[in-house]
């Protein structure tokens, strides 16, 4: 029995460890972010896709199970390749999960019109990944996508709650909603975007829905387990959480302390 795992490009993952953590306290993680090698979102697929495998494969050697990726970029760059590719070479018993399937999955709850914004990294846009699952599962939905370049640096560099953060948060929103007059759903197709959530909403109509990913992959993993005691059995039961990171410890310790409320240290490792 071992930790679930939890991967991120770097801080942002940690929006989602949050609300998994909140809604399964009993089960142990570990959580690694690539901040040394992060931002993922303006990588090539190969560097993406090479980087999170690395990251997996770190994490299977910890002993985990269960792997998520709670990156959109290396969801989207990444995910498909590692479970139908990787996966059946390295252990065929161990799972890797993304976080676009299951935030796909959802829109139905809260679309009327069937028009869906997506705001995301230029990776994760020029992906198309969003795209692709959402058609899969609702065809006849309409998908309009805006990449946000400076949102994740904002968020990096402590400048997300700060007023000069207003001019790209309005550029990009309105970018995206001029594409369409029927959009009623907008989806933060990247981790770190809740934490510029209060300025999205200053620009966004109150009457467009903005969804966060944290508390849906929450109850996404949730029902996973439901559904796979196998893979449930396998998942330790002690309610830690054990955080690693590429690069400063003592910085993404204190990062992490402000992200999940409460004062966590961190381990640097090497990849």
């Amino acid at each position: 029995m071992a930790p679930i795992g939890v991967f991120d490009s770097g801080y942002g993952g940690l929006t989602i460890l949050k609300d998994i953590v909140n809604l399964l306290p009993e089960y142990d993680y570990l959580y690694l972010g690539d901040n040394a090698r992060a931002p993922y979102g303006t990588r090539s697929f190969d560097i993406v896709y090479g980087y999170t495998l690395q990251a997996v494969k770190y994490l299977f050697s910890q002993g985990c199970s269960l792997v998520i990726l709670a990156c959109n970029t290396a969801s989207a760059k990444a995910l498909r390749t590692i479970q139908q590719r990787d996966l059946i070479n390295i252990d065929p018993q161990r799972r890797v999960l993304g976080v676009i399937r299951p935030t796909a999955e959802c829109l139905s709850q809260y679309t009327k019109t069937g028009v869906i914004g997506v705001l995301g990294t230029p990776g994760t846009i020029r992906s198309h990944s969003y795209d692709m699952e959402i058609a899969k599962l609702y065809p006849e939905y309409h998908v309009f996508s805006h990449a946000c370049p400076m949102w994740v640096p904002l968020v990096e560099y402590g400048e997300a709650d700060k007023p000069g953060a207003d001019y790209f948060v309005q550029k990009d929103v309105e970018a995206l909603l001029t594409q369409s007059p029927d959009i009623d759903t907008i989806v933060l197709a990247c981790t770190h975007y809740p934490h510029l959530y209060d300025k999205i909403r200053k620009f966004v109509p109150q009457h467009i829905q903005v969804i966060c990913q944290g508390d849906i992959v929450a109850h996404s993993t949730k029902d996973y387990l439901h559904r796979h005691p196998e893979m449930e059995s396998k998942c330790s039961k002690s309610g830690t959480v054990q955080l690693l990171t590429t690069e400063d410890s003592t910085k993404f310790g204190e990062m992490a302390s402000l992200f999940l409320g409460t004062c966590h240290s961190a381990k640097h490792i090497i990849l």
